[in-house]
């Protein structure tokens, strides 16, 4: 009997959060579906993270993922964009975590090359191959969305290999790998 699970990946961001969600059956992955929640509209950047968080939940309480794999913020030139990004990667976390879904986090390098062979891949390359290898008829407009689902693909094909993400399974293991961020 081949086991099942479902894989939400999470593109965070604080103008469009992207997500993706593949059903993983034996070997073999299938897609599920992908979307966005545009946050363009709103000016309260509390208001976007309470929104991030309430989809998120959403999401999980929708299709019971079995994982979530998210693309971890990296570094540019604007250390506020930074930050917004790092604290909309903190609420879809603590989605996650509220609802005791284990949670790996990847380097937008290494989702890259997971998809396509390349680290420095375009986001619209990211999105031909997977809409080459999980037959999807046409693609959205943003790519935001192809980015979510990237990170569930790459998820995919890390499965029992060593992580070199970080991986929390609740707020306890957040806690336990992230000591020296905890305030006694």
């Amino acid at each position: 009997m081949a086991t099942e699970k479902i894989i939400l990946g999470i593109d965070p961001g604080t103008t469009i959060m992207g997500f993706g969600l593949i059903k993983v059956v034996g070997k073999k992955m299938e897609f599920l579906q992908l979307n966005e929640l545009q946050l363009k509209k709103y000016d309260d950047h509390y208001l976007k993270l309470k929104l991030i968080f309430e989809r998120t939940v959403e999401l999980i309480d929708t299709h019971h993922p079995d994982e979530i794999a998210i693309e971890a913020p990296f570094f540019g030139k604007n250390v506020q964009s930074m930050l917004k990004l790092g604290r909309a990667q903190g609420v879809a976390m603590a989605a996650g975590l509220s609802r005791e879904v284990p949670i790996t986090e990847y380097s937008p390098k290494k989702i890259k090359m997971a998809i396509t062979g390349n680290g420095n891949a375009t986001k619209e390359q990211v999105a031909k191959m997977l809409q080459s290898l999980l037959n999807l008829k046409e693609l959205p407009k943003n790519l935001d969305s192809t980015d979510g689902l990237a990170a569930a693909v790459c998820h995919f094909y890390n499965q029992g290999r060593v992580q070199i993400g970080k991986s929390y399974t609740g707020w306890s293991s957040f806690v336990k790998q992230n000591e020296g961020r905890v305030k006694k």
